[in-house]
């Protein structure tokens, strides 16, 4: 298998890691993609970036309500 932040993946293909990474494990290498996409154009005065680790992206939410979301107009 492949070890990957100290964890242990079976060959072949793995389609989510602990820390949300798709991942093709072979003897030779193992290749992996992140499953989320960074935003860049929301309102960066009012807003702030969190990394959601149960959906695997970035939730963009109020500074002074995090409980309210931002809209984001790109993502790379």
């Amino acid at each position: 298998g492949c070890i990957l932040d100290g964890k242990l993946y079976p060959f072949g293909e793995i389609a989510r890691t602990d820390n949300c990474f798709r991942c093709s494990c072979s003897q030779d290498a193992m290749r992996c993609c992140s499953l989320f996409h960074t935003p860049t154009g929301y309102d960066k005065k009012s807003c702030k970036v969190i990394f959601n680790k149960k959906s695997c992206d970035y939730d963009v939410v109020q500074k002074s309500d995090p409980s309210k979301e931002c809209f984001v107009y790109s993502r790379v």
